[in-house]
């Protein structure tokens, strides 16, 4: 026997996208249902980078997401761009009068865990979609198997697809798992964690003659350092003297260093999916599209499309109209593709491609000199890495 369940909104997936939206349907008095093939104790501690863009920030504080995100998250008002020897400081306050925040993924989920159970939501860790079907219909379905093992269907008006770079739901859109715009680049970040107090009081972008490296910290007594690498390299294959070694090379020395205890290689990647939308099932976050991490756009894109998508489903249950559901694939397009070239020229101006030639690499440097000597450079930075302002509240750009 099947069990089959109705709500209003399906949402496969209790990542960032997933849960926010939960959150602020919940808030308008629509239901939903979260599905998550992982444990909750999986999700809330898989630890992942997290800069929070300001709107993402007001987002959470505003709607009543977390608290935490203001107390224990760090503001940091500019990052600093490293290369020739020589710091140079993007001033995000001055430029723009904005800022960001350093307050971990995993520390988001755990906020947004708490809220949706506190609030009486309705999660089901554990539990595995494997097909969504009926996605032009009126009742669209989640096919799956719950926690035991038994096989049961989630009955909705709209199903998301928040399920992330493996999406489920992405061949009912796209008609294919992979139905998307690619790119691969020819290199990676290896990534340690390790106990010592912060380095430096913001981010550092440093493009050496060694190698690029990103020097940023995820609380008082932790750091979190990566380093250009090649995509195939062993994370086992250095020596903490050599991670130390090469760090302290590319950013200049002055780095505070600690025991490392935990290490990881981070390919880069860009997608887009060919579709965000089919019938009532629409895609967000990484199951719609994914960034290389340069840029600090994954989670804060996936919030954007939650921001836009929950006004549109809200517009369908207040007075249905489809408009706002019409108009969601575009008006999400335009900011995708946005950061897709943000997060694509900081990766290219920071990071040396194998094989580059001497005129490349002196083409980059100008590049770099270009835009922290000019405000309108340094201007489009800030703007870019702090977040793009929604016009008119939930409106796209």
């Amino acid at each position: 026997m099947t069990n089959t369940v109705r709500t209003q909104v399906g949402i496969i997936g209790a990542g960032p996208a997933g849960l926010m939206l939960s959150h602020l349907l919940h808030r308008a008095g629509i239901d939903s249902i979260v599905i998550e093939n992982r444990s909750r104790e999986q999700v809330e501690q898989t630890i992942r980078a997290g800069i929070l863009e300001n709107g993402t920030v007001d987002l959470l504080a505003e709607t009543g997401a977390s608290d935490r995100v203001l107390t224990d998250g760090h503001r940091h008002d500019g990052i600093e761009f490293r290369f020739g020897g020589e710091g140079h400081r993007i001033d995000f306050a001055d430029l723009v009068g904005r800022a960001v925040w350093l307050y971990p993924q995993h520390e988001v989920l755990k906020d947004l865990i708490a809220t949706r159970l506190r609030d009486g939501g309705d999660i089901r860790f554990g539990v595995t979609a494997s097909a969504v079907a009926d996605a032009d219909t009126d009742a669209p379905r989640i096919i799956g198997t719950d926690a035991d093992g038994a096989p049961f269907e989630i009955v909705a008006d709209f199903v998301i697809g928040a399920d992330g770079s493996r999406s489920v739901a992405r061949e009912a859109v796209t008609g294919s798992s992979t139905g998307g715009y690619f790119r691969e680049y020819p290199f990676a970040w290896f990534g340690i964690l390790c106990e010592a107090p912060p380095s430096a009081p913001e981010l550092i972008y440093s493009a050496s003659e060694h190698g690029f490296a990103l020097i940023s910290q995820r609380s008082e007594t932790v750091q979190r350092m990566y380093l250009q690498c090649d995509p195939e390299l062993d994370p086992t294959s250095m020596s903490d003297a050599e991670i130390w070694d090469s760090l302290q090379q590319r950013v200049g020395g002055g780095l505070i260093e600690g025991p490392i205890f935990q290490r990881d290689v981070l390919r880069f990647r860009s997608f887009v999916a060919h579709q965000l939308r089919h019938g009532r099932v629409f895609l967000v976050g990484d199951a719609a599209h994914t960034v290389p991490p340069t840029g600090a756009k994954g989670l804060n894109l996936a919030v954007a499309d939650v921001r836009l998508l929950n006004g549109a489903i809200q517009e369908f249950y207040r007075t249905g109209s489809t408009t706002q559901l019409d108009e969601f694939p575009e008006r999400a397009s335009k900011r995708i593709w946005r950061a897709q070239h943000f997060s694509w020229w900081m990766t290219s101006m920071l990071h040396a491609a194998p094989g580059a030639t001497e005129f490349d690499e002196r083409r980059r440097r100008g590049e770099l000199e270009s835009v922290v000597s000019s405000r309108a450079g340094r201007q489009y930075l800030a703007e870019a890495y702090t977040g793009w302002p929604f016009v008119g509240g939930d409106s796209a750009l």
